[in-house]
């Protein structure tokens, strides 16, 4: 591609022009802390993006999103950690030696997707030191950073692909009636125990993640569709209300109900 190096360049001496004393004030003040939760925010932006098939704004957003890498490689060349060259090349040779079927093996070696999958995850165990006679979990290794919907996914599909898994989606959501009817016992259960009623509610959203995951959904996208659903909805029921004299808070849930229903069906035509 030419000329790609010299746009790389040119990004790299911009973000280090940003942070330096004549650059941005805000720039210079941040932390790796203080710009975590801008990276999540502009990784959901980039899901966003996919989701609503919206390529213009997916270029935009991978920008946005390349900008979070350039950021934290500077304050760490800064504070003389690593710096871009050394983020690059990692990358670089992490792709090389979990291809070794693309990269290392003779041309032509036939191997499928799944096999691809097993071979980076052995790969990965030997990188970090793994003993040879540890038996490996089909799950991987244990990710406390990741958020709690991806994990949920992720191990449902390992667990899936180890031959652990529902029949259908039609079992699934028999497995959620199921975990919606143990969180009602614990409801009702006397006294109540809250730590069992937020187990028995993490079953459930764990079993629902899997219901998504059966279906082919991705489930954070899925969620996140439904909540500007939501959003969309509670909007148009709040103007709604308005409409009729009224506020959300002084308004009755059968008053509130009837206003819902009422964009729901206007949202249909």
């Amino acid at each position: 591609m030419p000329g790609l190096g010299d746009d790389f360049e040119r990004l790299v001496a911009l973000m280090a022009r940003l942070r330096s004393p004549e650059g941005c004030p805000w720039d210079r003040r941040q932390t790796f802390v203080s710009i975590k939760p801008y990276t999540l925010e502009e990784t959901y932006e980039v899901l966003r993006a996919i989701d609503e098939h919206d390529r213009p704004g997916l270029r935009d957003e991978l920008g946005d999103l390349l900008l979070q890498v350039l950021f934290y490689a500077q304050m760490a060349a800064e504070e003389g950690t690593f710096g871009i060259t050394d983020v690059l090349h990692s990358l670089e040779g992490k792709l090389i030696r979990r291809h070794p079927h693309v990269f290392g093996e003779p041309a032509g070696a036939a191997i499928g997707a799944e096999q691809v999958v097993e071979r980076w995850e052995e790969i990965k165990r030997r990188e970090r030191g793994a003993p040879a006679d540890e038996l490996p979990s089909a799950l991987g290794e244990e990710q406390p950073g990741w958020p709690a919907m991806v994990e949920s996914y992720q191990m449902g599909e390992r667990a899936a692909r180890a031959g652990f898994d529902w029949p259908d989606a039609a079992a699934v959501l028999d497995k959620i009636e199921e975990e919606a009817r143990e969180l009602r016992r614990e409801l009702q259960a006397e006294p109540g125990n809250p730590a069992r009623v937020a187990a028995e509610a993490g079953d459930l959203l764990f079993t629902a993640v899997n219901v998504a995951r059966r279906l082919g959904c991705e489930p954070e996208s899925a969620l996140k569709a439904a909540n500007r659903k939501f959003r969309r909805r509670f909007i148009a029921m709040e103007q709604e209300v308005a409409r009729r004299g009224r506020t959300v808070a002084g308004s009755s849930a059968e008053e509130l109900n009837e206003a819902w229903e009422h964009v729901k069906t206007r949202e249909s035509r």
